[in-house]
């Protein structure tokens, strides 16, 4: 999976260190990627527990619990994936066009992470990358996810397939009643209820939450 972190910049590592640490170590078989090891991931950890979330911009999970976690929940096809950054907002711009833009070459699942002003992260497994649509796309492969205040899946209930919708204005994802989870053009602002899609609870505390920061990987 692509990894990406950058000290003292807008785009941080991410968890995929931690999910595939075998793609990742010293013998640096992946060419483009970053190699880091144990040690580095704990002074990186110390680094960020020192700092304040005004300064950084980040979208992470540092426990490796959380991040087997979401591992174990993704399709046996996309396992052991090494995945590349497509989208940030930190580096490409708050734009759902834009986001659109830079999945419009791919043709693979995508992991959609959201991180609020509350430090509360959550997102969703898409099996279809994201796009303007004139009716609902994906499988019953796509599923919800938040981290806090515990890691959960919310997968397809079965009782429709409103997986996602992308318009000019929005993307959303779940439906039957409300939207799983909703995000407006400028990926500044959000919503997320429990939908019949999904069978979901909110991803956020907030039902209608401010976005710090989105990627899609």
């Amino acid at each position: 999976m692509g990894v990406a972190y950058s000290v003292g910049v807008d785009h941080l590592y991410t968890f995929f260190v931690q999910w595939s640490p075998d793609l990742y170590t010293s013998s640096g078989r992946k060419q483009s990627f970053l190699v880091v090891n144990r040690q580095e991931l704990a002074m990186i950890d110390s680094l960020l527990d020192q700092t304040g979330p005004n300064n950084w911009e980040i979208i992470t999970v540092r426990k490796s619990a959380h991040s087997r976690s979401l591992a174990g929940g993704l399709p046996a096809r996309v396992q052991g994936t090494v995945w590349e950054l497509v989208y940030s907002t930190a580096e490409h711009g708050t734009s759902l066009r834009t986001l659109y833009r830079k999945t419009a070459p791919i043709d693979r699942p995508v992991l959609l992470l959201i991180q609020d002003i509350h430090n509360q992260v959550f997102g969703a497994f898409s099996s279809d990358p994201f796009r303007v649509s004139n009716s609902c796309y994906g499988t019953g492969e796509t599923f919800l996810f938040t981290f806090d205040p515990e890691f959960k899946t919310f997968c397809w209930s079965g009782e429709n397939s409103y997986f996602v919708r992308g318009f000019l204005d929005s993307l959303q994802m779940g439906g039957g009643g409300p939207f799983g989870l909703w995000l407006d053009a400028d990926l500044c602002r959000g919503s997320t209820f429990s939908c019949n899609t999904f069978r979901n609870q909110p991803l956020s505390p907030q039902q209608d939450f401010t976005i710090r920061a989105v990627e899609v990987w």
